[in-house]
């Protein structure tokens, strides 16, 4: 009994053994890992420090893996192994309903608190952000939170107050750990932890279970309203098929579901919600099925809808009125419509995408107003700007005149930027607060192969440019407050490319205090993170923890060892680490980095510090998502791990100590976190599921019930910023307060923003060095060796007074008053008179080439001179010039309209009593080439010389480059000349190709050449009717010669082979027929050769003599054929003939007066003029004796012929149409006439 006991406990416990592992592989199965949108958000990896102690050897072999968010564990099914969660698009101003067209056009902000950062079109200053911010000037920020799930991935963003991770596994990973845990998940290693209980409630989407795509959002702050749209994406067909519209009003608590109401028929795919009012929603349907939107106007409790006649690819909100949307198409049209989506309106089209900005009330003339970026032919560029109901020609602003390089145009606070292409470069112009652009002065020897705008927040510029030299990193530059002058921030920062192909600069900026930042810099091939707390003018490493996560003490010693941040998104945005900062928690900076002589992406722990990177301590070796609850006051962690959780960590001692709470009675495999909007967060909602069977389940959490009463000014206390001691920072000295440690209580809304400052008096640290000074050792500013100091500015060109410098400047965002700041400033001083230098002219295309009739728009700049006591002089080269007074007159440029073509030596003068200064350019002006036209004769001889001539329409169109290829040479030859003398050297068909190019215009002909040893031609006329249809095209004139070759081959019989007929351009209509050998006829003699030439040449002239050549061209227009003594224009250098072209007439005239004496007397027979061609001289030739009877010769006065006696055999007058064939010829023994 014992033993069958035994066996069945036996049993029993290796069943349970083998469940346990099924479970653990169906629970670590991986999901699918990819980002959907363009700007990522930040997670936090670490684990709890009661966990610890456990022995951790076994984990230094762990692959480093990266997954998003907290599906790697999900199960395997479809419909839950499918989840990615994405920043809600109506939170932001600039949306994109497109998940693989995101806009890379985004602001940066801390993504877990909302904080803004630096940022850039298609530039990132740190590894998380959030697409929905794009255009923060324009457009500012929402509140709106939301997450989108789909395919495994995770990525939450909450604008505002935002839950979001990324995963980062390093060697010590989640998944690795799991592997320790063989009873009950991850309770089984912290049975031992007291837990305690959080006030939550599960809702399950049970009637979607299908769904596998989710989005979830949160109105907005001080809202209960969570709107919830998920869809059912068919994989196969590769689009939504199915989708359901959920809201909840009491905080995710319930939810109601709104099919009914949204069409029970309608597929949803996108969710929109007003910036400036959250009540305001907008769903747009699915494009597959119907273009249309539907519009809610209370939160999303009923909806209208409306058709679109077009399809939303993004979405463009005004940044203060609500109903202002525009909308740009997949067509690259904008449309705006000023009733939140009821009626839109097309505003332009081939607007460049991306590149469209709404106004801002005090920098712009009016706030109705758009600034464009639209494309125009040639693959430029124009900057415009339109009236928001008014776009046409009439009200379209150009606040650049000229053309700009696609793709350049970025409206940022007071600052438009753009590049202009000047002489083969790219040059990069600013405006500053709208007024006149100007170019852009960096360090002379910085010469950029790319610039990116990453900031223009404090009124200044931060540039990140990639000097000639670098591959992976960038450069830092920082201006003063007009953008236009630029000095060295930092060197070599880690860049990276971005998931959109966008760039990724590793810098971050701190939230809640001014002018701390976060960089990593490569040195001597290493990556190490730098700090500075005066916006770059020192930078420093950071120190590391003083012991680790155990207790052990850490030897880590600068420069060769210390603490390195992760910063920045890599080339695969999940391999890197994140970091978080929170205003309403100054000082507290949270990230995974590494302690050691660089930054790596193994053995990554989570590091916090509490006084703004002074120091730091390790708080988890695990990776746990951290997010600010409480405006703050403390910290919430949740693990990644693919196993279902239902605990979640919380402090109240900034990280130091952390309590377990249960947040579900079932384990939840978890996929996103969405946290309350604003800077409160007390109510979160966890989405996962259950199992790989199970629906989505909406877990929230309510953390009000673990704060016991409003915090009161007992319950905190004071801490300094400071830099290793140094108390005064950017000219302040600066108090925070924060709460207590352990305290537990609900922070007022305003009090987290509590400080104290007081100026500290100026000292040499508080000025970095201006333009065209460079720091030494000794931290003095001396000018670099390419800096000529000069007594003016360019604010002497629109002033009369000016800021001379000392080689130093105080950085915008400094406070210090007094001290050394007499010592340091510029001095301002009276402009004195100095003769005007570096005087700039060129094209506002950038071009020296421009159309004749249309406007030239000349741009001068001048670097120094008095400009009040300068005038300005620009002659334009065709007998007009225009002066002005001074230079600031010109902004606009200079316009001017040429009459004529040609090549006009442009030039501008700046003069004052001092001196002058003269530039010069040389612009061609030239009107649109239509076409070119080659003429060349069909066949030549071989080894002589041929002439190629070109025709243009129209005549003259300026300067013309003409580019010659003959056969299937690569190279060119180019003149300028549109004829050219070449010879063929080989017999067969050779191609010859002429492009003519005129500015931008590039037009091309090609004809054909026959090349042979010998042959005989002969000028046709044509009857006069065919000249009334003559329409002067090519292709007609190849129809007509295939025709007459085609009638001549069937009355002649002689071989097509041997006959070729080009019809001449132009009229009267004319042609010449050409008589190749055949190709036997190699084998043959030279006079034998000759002598059947001319007998196929008698034959065919005795058909055309007795009119038997003729075509009908349509019903009732017969066309006849004529020989014609007249020859067309030499097409062939016959220098080395050994007959010039008066002595053949003269030749051809005396034997035609002893041909008819000795016809008429003698033999009554006549021989025709022929032309000949050849490239030998036989010195005996056979005479040809052709059989025909009769031979009309076309009278060369009209077009009467005249009968000539017969002479051997009478030709049948019945037989016309026929002729003996050319094989029934005999020859003679007499030399004939060779004409």
């Amino acid at each position: 009994m014992e033993t069958r006991l035994g066996h069945c406990l036996f049993i029993i416990f290796s069943e349970w053994i083998w469940l346990l592992t099924t479970t653990s592989i169906l629970g670590g199965t991986k999901a699918e890992v990819r980002c959907i949108p363009s700007c990522q958000l930040p997670l936090i990896a670490a684990f709890p420090r009661e966990l610890s102690a456990l022995d951790l050897s076994n984990f230094g072999d762990a692959p480093a893996e990266e997954f998003v968010g907290y599906t790697e564990g999900s199960p395997t099914d479809e419909k839950h192994n499918v989840a990615e969660l994405t920043a809600s698009e109506e939170s932001s101003h600039k949306v994109q309903p497109r998940s693989g067209e995101n806009d890379t056009n985004c602001l940066q902000k801390d993504a877990v608190n909302g904080h803004q950062k630096l940022s850039h079109p298609e530039v990132f200053a740190q590894s998380a952000s959030d697409p929905s911010a794009s255009n923060k000037t324009e457009n500012g920020t929402g509140d709106g939170n939301s997450f989108y799930a789909k395919n495994g991935d995770v990525v939450v963003n909450e604008d505002g107050n935002v839950a979001s991770w990324r995963r980062t596994r390093g060697a010590r990973s989640a998944e690795t750990w799991s592997g320790f845990r063989p009873e009950g998940g991850e309770d089984a290693l912290v049975s031992d932890q007291e837990e305690f209980q959080l006030t939550s409630s599960t809702f399950a989407v049970t009637e979607d279970t299908a769904h596998n795509q989710a989005m979830v959002h949160w109105s907005g702050q001080n809202s209960s309203v969570i709107l919830m749209l998920t869809k059912y994406y068919d994989f196969n067909s590769g689009r939504v098929t199915e989708s359901s519209l959920w809201r909840s009003t009491d905080y995710g608590t319930t939810y109601e579901k709104l099919n009914e109401k949204v069409g029970m028929k309608t597929i949803l795919s996108y969710l929109y919600v007003s910036p400036n009012n959250k009540r305001k929603i907008m769903l747009l349907t699915d494009p597959e099925v119907e273009s249309s939107l539907l519009i809610s106007l209370d939160e999303g409790a009923s909806y209208q809808k409306h058709s679109l006649a077009f399809d939303i690819l993004s979405l463009l909100f005004h940044p203060e009125q609500e109903d202002w949307i525009l909308a740009y198409s997949h067509d690259q049209k904008l449309y705006v419509s000023v009733e939140f989506g009821r009626r839109w309106q097309l505003v332009h089209d081939s607007v460049v995408p991306n590149r469209f900005y709404w106004s801002r009330l005090g920098l712009d003339k009016e706030q109705g107003m758009i600034h464009l970026e639209i494309s125009v032919s040639d693959g430029r560029s124009q900057y415009i700007t339109c009236k928001l109901q008014n776009c046409s020609d009439g009200n379209k602003g150009k606040p650049f005149p000229g053309f700009i390089i696609p793709n350049s145009l970025v409206v940022q606070d007071e600052y438009v930027f753009i590049q202009v292409p000047v002489g083969g470069q790219s040059v990069h112009y600013v405006s500053y607060k709208r007024n006149a652009f100007y170019p852009m002065r960096l360090p002379k020897y910085t010469l950029p192969k790319d610039l990116q705008i990453i900031s223009t927040d404090d009124n200044q510029v931060v540039a990140a440019i990639q000097d000639w030299h670098q591959n992976d990193s960038y450069n830092l530059y920082m201006s003063e407050s007009r953008g236009l002058f630029f000095t060295l921030m930092l060197e070599d920062v880690v860049s990276s490319g971005g998931p959109e192909g966008n760039i990724m600069i590793d810098l971050y900026e701190v939230a809640g205090i001014k002018g701390v930042f976060l960089s990593n810099k490569v040195v001597e091939n290493q990556v190490k993170t730098y700090i500075t707390y005066n916006k770059g003018r020192d930078w420093r490493l950071l120190q590391a923890p003083t012991t680790d996560l155990q207790g052990n003490k850490v030897y880590c010693e600068q420069p060769y060892c210390s603490l390195h941040l992760h910063l920045h998104v890599s080339e695969n945005p999940y391999t890197s680490g994140n970091i978080v900062s929170k205003d309403s928690a100054p000082g507290i900076i949270i990230a995974s980095g590494v302690v050691g002589p660089e930054l790596t992406n193994t053995n990554v722990s989570v590091f916090i510090t509490s006084d703004a990177g002074n120091t730091w301590r390790e708080v988890f070796q695990e990776e746990y998502s951290v997010f600010f609850l409480n405006q703050g006051g403390s910290l919430v962690a949740i693990r990644h791990t693919p196993l279902p959780i239902r605990h979640i960590w919380l402090s109240f001692d900034e990280g130091r100590n952390w309590d377990k709470y249960s947040f579900t009675s079932s384990p939840l495999y978890v996929d996103g976190v969405l946290g309350e909007p604003g800077e409160d967060t007390l109510i979160m909602t966890i989405f996962g599921h259950f199992s790989h069977r199970s629906e989505w389940q909406l877990v929230k959490i309510d953390f009000r019930s673990i704060f016991q009463q409003q915090c009161t000014s007992e319950d905190y206390l004071t801490w300094q910023l400071h830099n290793e001691g140094e108390v005064c920072i950017m000219g302040m000295k600066r108090i925070f307060q924060k709460l207590k440690a352990n305290v537990r209580c609900v922070k007022a809304r305003d009090q987290y923003i509590s400080q104290m400052s007081d100026s500290c008096p100026c000292t040499e640290a508080d000025f970095e060095c201006d333009y065209g000074f460079e720091r030494q050792t000794d931290g003095s500013c001396t000018p670099a060796f390419w800096f000529v100091p000069s007594a003016t500015s360019r604010d002497c060109i629109t002033g009369d007074s000016f800021l001379n410098t000392t080689g130093y400047r105080r950085a915008l965002s400094n406070n210090c008053t007094e001290g050394s700041l007499v010592k340091y400033s510029p001095r301002r001083q009276k402009c004195p008179s100095q003769a005007p230098r570096g005087l700039q002219l060129f094209t506002s295309e950038g071009t020296l080439v421009a159309t004749l009739g249309k406007n030239v728009t000349f741009l001068v700049f001048l670097e120094e001179g008095l400009g009040s006591m300068t005038s300005i002089t620009v002659d334009f080269g065709d007998g007009t010039a225009i002066s002005y007074v001074n230079i600031s007159s010109i902004d606009d440029g200079v316009k001017h309209i040429y009459s004529k073509v040609g090549i006009y030596q442009v030039s501008a003068t700046a003069s004052n009593n001092l001196g002058l200064d003269r530039v010069m350019l040389y612009l061609h002006i030239s009107c649109q080439l239509e076409q070119v036209q080659l003429s060349a004769p069909s066949v030549v001889v071989k080894n002589k010389a041929v002439n190629l001539t070109t025709a243009l329409r129209p005549s003259n169109v300026g300067t013309v480059t003409y580019f010659w290829w003959f056969d299937n040479k690569t190279e060119p030859f180019v003149t300028l000349d549109g004829a050219i003398s070449f010879t063929f050297s080989k017999e067969g068909s050779h191609t010859v190709t002429v492009q003519a190019s005129v500015g931008n215009t590039v037009h091309q002909d090609q004809m054909r050449v026959a090349v042979y040893d010998y042959f005989r031609s002969h000028v046709l006329a044509f009857s006069s009717n065919l000249d009334e249809l003559n329409p002067g095209v090519s292709e007609w004139r190849e129809d007509i010669g295939r025709v007459v070759k085609s009638c001549m081959v069937q009355v002649t019989g002689i071989s097509e082979d041997q006959l070729l007929v080009t019809v001449l351009p132009g009229l009267p209509t004319t042609a010449e027929i050409f008589i190749v050998p055949e190709k036997r006829a190699r084998d043959r003699g030279t006079d034998e050769k000759w002598a059947h030439l001319d007998q196929l040449s008698q034959v065919l002239l005795s058909a055309l003599n007795q009119d038997l050549i003729q075509f009908t061209l349509k019903p009732g227009v017969q066309v006849n054929v004529y020989a014609t003594r007249l020859s067309p224009a030499p097409l062939v250098d016959s220098s080395d003939s050994g007959h010039s072209g008066t002595a053949v007439i003269m030749l051809v005239s005396v034997v035609l007066m002893g041909l008819a004496v000795f016809v008429i007397y003698k033999f009554k027979r006549k021989i025709p003029g022929m032309n000949t061609y050849t490239a030998e001289q036989p010195d005996k030739e056979q005479e040809v004796i052709p059989t025909v009877t009769s031979i009309a010769v076309p009278n060369p006065e009209g077009d009467k012929l005249t009968s000539l006696e017969h002479v051997d055999v009478q030709l049948d007058s019945k037989s016309r149409g026929y002729l003996p064939s050319h094989t029934d010829i005999k020859l003679s023994d007499e030399a004939p006439h060779v004409f």
